[in-house]
């Protein structure tokens, strides 16, 4: 089959589904991404789509927490709007026989619908419980099943679709016009009915048992493949502990998150300190840099992780995984997105600390570093997740949910029991 893939033109979202397409390729399926002028090497297909991507990033890299989310959420359906004009010639052009969905690009799924064409849907964020049963992905809420705490997940998920329906009027209008039917009131119910597929592995997740049938927890989609090589000065690594920092690519804009880190790592002279910083702002802006410490725009995150004691994090999804995949435990500052739902998951499964932005000062992150690196029970859960997310074997499960769900024939060596 030849199988489109549409995600935003971000590497949070492009690592993990190149490295799905690469899985699905090397079965002898064509691939390629719509919408995307770069797809790690693969196939691609420039569109207007992602000049809005380019934007969010801009306008959101110093926000934090709602205002991150009601601006996200304009921006992706405004791109929406664009791919729905534009998908059936996309999809003719490039003779593509499905469609494999980014989750977070809500309602391009409708071109699919109009089309009669399957799709599948992909989670390479944190996924969404349209259920209420576990709290809602944009806050660090505890898991607890009472009655109260329920009824406070789906009144937060009533809330959010009031949010996203005062911001889908193009997308509804394209609905009306196409003669297609939409529940809105129920953000789940456009949802692919073939397969539902989240990267994140159940060993990291809320426990439950309401997800529906198509749903299917794998594990991280990482092939070490696809990503750009970086220059990095590898001789000045001592060799000693070292602690890796990032707030991701999106919402880093915030110097004064730099400089805590720095000047909390500057009370831990025996600690080394990689510190990406992305591309929103200059290091000269964040000030003196202490001697164990190394500032660079981009790292290559996998393999610094590799010889990292603690990772400092956002809790962005793909930066805690990679942590997990070599057992290393965190320090979560969630910003926004989904990452206050990560934040509570490594809370949950005790993998690191946790802490807010609000809460952020020197002398706190100071200590929780000395906590992650002397408490053995993070190490040991991290090992844990380490373990668990090498069983769990996530690309493979994943392209085989995918053939499943498109009736492809099993590839070569898959058993019967893994269909």
């Amino acid at each position: 089959m030849k199988l489109g893939f549409i995600c935003p033109n971000i590497s949070g979202h492009l690592n993990p589904m190149t490295a799905l397409a690469r899985a699905l390729q090397a079965r002898n399926h064509e691939v390629v991404f719509l919408y995307s002028s770069s797809a790690c090497g693969l196939p691609s297909v420039p569109g207007p789509a992602e000049d809005r991507v380019k934007e969010m990033v801009r306008d959101v890299s110093t926000l934090e927490g709602d205002d991150v989310l009601n601006r996200a959420l304009r921006v992706i359906l405004g791109q929406t709007e664009t791919i729905l004009k534009s998908l059936p010639a996309m999809v003719r052009a490039n003779r593509v026989d499905a469609l494999i969905l980014d989750t977070v690009q809500r309602y391009a799924e409708l071109g699919a619908m109009k089309l009669d064409i399957p799709y599948i849907h992909v989670s390479p964020a944190l996924h969404f419980d349209y259920s209420g049963y576990t709290p809602p992905i944009y806050r660090s809420w505890p898991h607890e099943t009472t009655l109260q705490a329920m009824e406070r997940n789906r009144e937060m998920i009533a809330q959010l679709t009031e949010m996203i329906g005062r911001v889908s009027g193009p997308v509804r209008a394209y609905v009306e016009h196409a003669g297609l039917k939409v529940n809105w009131a129920d953000l789940s119910s456009t949802i692919s009915k073939r397969a539902w597929i989240s990267q994140t592995p159940a060993a990291f997740d809320f426990e439950s048992s309401h997800w529906p049938s198509q749903f299917h927890h794998t594990g991280p989609f990482h092939d070490g493949k696809g990503r750009d090589k970086l220059d990095f000065p590898w001789e000045r690594l001592t060799g000693g502990p070292m602690v890796y920092a990032s707030m991701g690519t999106i919402v880093n804009g915030r110097t004064d998150v730099f400089r805590t880190i720095l000047a909390a790592l500057a009370k831990h002279r025996d600690l080394q300190l990689v510190l990406s910083i992305g591309n929103q702002i200059d290091p000269e802006q964040i000030g003196p840099v202490p001697s164990n410490a190394i500032i660079v725009r981009q790292a290559p995150q996998l393999e610094l992780l590799k010889k990292a004691s603690v990772c400092i994090t956002h809790a962005g999804l793909n930066t805690v995984l990679e942590s997990l995949t070599q057992g290393v435990p965190q320090v979560a500052i969630p910003v926004g997105f989904d990452q206050p739902g990560v934040a509570a998951r490594i809370a949950y499964r005790r993998t690191g600390v946790v802490t807010s932005l609000d809460k952020l000062t020197v002398s706190h992150l100071s200590t929780l570093i000395t906590e992650v690196l002397t408490n053995p029970t993070f190490r040991d859960n991290a090992r844990k997740l380490q373990k668990a997310i090498a069983e769990a074997n996530g690309l493979s499960v994943a392209a085989d949910r995918i053939e499943q769900a498109l009736g492809v024939r099993k590839h070569a060596g898959m058993k019967d029991a893994d269909a």
